[in-house]
């Protein structure tokens, strides 16, 4: 009986130790790429671009059933009046007569607008029913096929218009998504980094921290044997007090800087320190400047968006003129109409029924008010063309700029990886100097503030090339490393 309860004991001492282990073991630290994949999925931001680009979706759905057959069921059913209404006799007088009646009528009607002209065509079928109820009287009014069409003339036509331009407005809103996206990453890497080097400033208050207390031990051991004048002492003693102070600094603007980062991507607020893993420098494929303007070109959303604008300026010069001046609207239609007593027998000895209006409005005299609304629309979209055109020149120049820093950043990352390695060699060196005494406090601090200051150069220029990274995909949605568009 004792093995088996030595090795149930055996069992539990080993849980309780891997269970402490395991409790105790750190989380590994976060990449860049996995905290931009939770902005993605789990931000405000994130979330805001998926919306639009659901809403751009159904906003499309919604233009493209303007141009399909549309069914419908219309009707006024029941429309009943009990009133006492006035009745002009054939002598001219007026009497008052009791009417209890129901008017009713039910229409099926299908429509088909044509794009190309503005105009409707339709078919459908009516049927009316007249009760009254003091006259014990019921009538049958059936129109059981009618085909019509229904064509503006010399009027805006909003339906060409928008199979120019909502196609065009789909499409930059699909592109759009894609660029949004990039800008939440990038957004995520500025975040990212402030968080790193903040992580990075407290790391290097820590050490400095920890090195100026070492520092100081031995300062007091060679005071007390005559080695170190009391000045040199009391400046040790005011490093360390500077060297704390910048560490407890140091580390509110990392826990600062990390709730802002966990704020952004939707991260739930760590109990601990955030652990954020220092990335690789970025990709820098060689890009030249007339590639990257080319791809903008061919996949950017803002290529779609100011043919778009002059586009819709057009369109408005075209609705200012089609609603101010002759207009006019051809309705005909024709079918088969019948009434009965009985329902049944409208549909026996069909007639023929044709209709044809036309409906016109010609202002003579306006003073001028149409020549105004035409002339307002004419100068506004003068301006969007010398706007878009602007805007065209910027942006191209944004993008040849952003392209052509791809290697001036690369190499500055290169420089500053080399700084950082040199200046924390050139420390370690200097700080066993000073222990053997052959160089001075002054020395040894210039040593360490050079080794601090290359820290955050190499991370800065690690930002740099990350978010510059992100802005070039952005600008152009062309992944330069793979040679693939990011549209899919």
């Amino acid at each position: 009986m004792k093995y088996p309860s030595f090795f149930l004991l055996t069992v539990l001492l080993l849980g309780g130790v891997w269970e402490r282990a395991t409790a105790q073991a750190p989380a590994p630290p976060l990449t860049l790429a996995e905290v931009i994949a939770q902005a993605l999925d789990h931000s405000a931001a994130g979330q805001q671009t998926i919306t639009n680009r659901e809403t751009s979706y159904w906003t499309w759905r919604a233009y493209q059933a303007n141009y399909r057959p549309q069914l419908g069921l219309l009707g006024t059913l029941p429309n009943f009046s009990r009133v006492i209404t006035p009745v002009v006799q054939p002598d001219g007088t007026t009497d008052f007569r009791a009417v209890r009646i129901n008017n009713s009528n039910l229409a099926l009607t299908l429509s088909q607008n044509v794009g190309m002209t503005g105009a409707q065509v339709f078919v459908g079928a009516e049927v009316q029913r007249f009760d009254d109820f003091n006259g014990n009287l019921k009538r049958y009014n059936n129109q059981p096929f009618t085909l019509g069409i229904t064509q503006p003339l010399g009027q805006f036509n909003s339906l060409k218009w928008a199979r120019a331009i909502e196609p065009m407005r789909f499409q930059e809103s699909q592109r759009s998504y894609v660029e949004e996206r990039e800008t939440v990453a990038q957004r995520v890497t500025e975040l990212y980094f402030d968080v790193l080097l903040q992580q990075v400033n407290a790391a290097v208050a820590g050490q400095n921290a920890q090195a100026t207390a070492e520092l100081l031990r031995i300062g007091r051991e060679r005071f007390a044997l005559g080695r170190m004048s009391q000045s040199d002492l009391l400046q040790l003693e005011l490093n360390l007090l500077d060297a704390r102070q910048a560490q407890n600094q140091a580390q509110l603007d990392a826990q600062s800087a990390a709730v802002t980062l966990q704020a952004y991507t939707g991260q739930p607020a760590a109990a601990g320190p955030l652990g954020l893993a220092v990335p690789t420098p970025a990709p820098q494929p060689a890009v030249a400047p007339t590639q990257a303007l080319a791809q903008a070109r061919q996949y950017r959303s803002t290529t779609l968006e100011l043919r778009r604008r002059l586009l819709q300026a057009e369109r408005d010069v075209a609705q200012a003129r089609g609603t101010t001046g002759f207009q006019a609207t051809l309705t005909a239609n024709l079918g088969y109409v019948n009434q009965a007593a009985n329902f049944t027998d409208t549909y026996l000895n069909l007639q023929n029924q044709q209709q044809v209006r036309l409906a016109f409005s010609l202002p003579l005299v306006d003073w001028g008010r149409r020549q105004s609304i035409v002339k307002t629309a004419e100068l506004a979209r003068d301006q969007t063309r010398h706007n878009v055109a602007q805007e065209e020149r910027s942006f191209e120049q944004q993008v040849l700029i952003q392209a052509g820093q791809q290697p001036a950043l690369a190499e500055q990352i290169q420089l500053a990886g080399r700084a950082d390695s040199l200046a924390q060699r050139r420390y370690d060196i200097a700080r066993a100097t000073y222990l053997l005494g052959r160089i001075s406090l002054t020395d040894l601090t210039l040593a360490s503030v050079a080794k601090d200051g290359a820290r955050r150069g190499y991370i800065f220029a690690l930002r740099a090339g990350w978010v510059a990274y992100y802005r070039l995909r952005a600008l152009t949605l062309y992944d330069f490393e793979n040679q693939t568009p990011l549209l899919k």
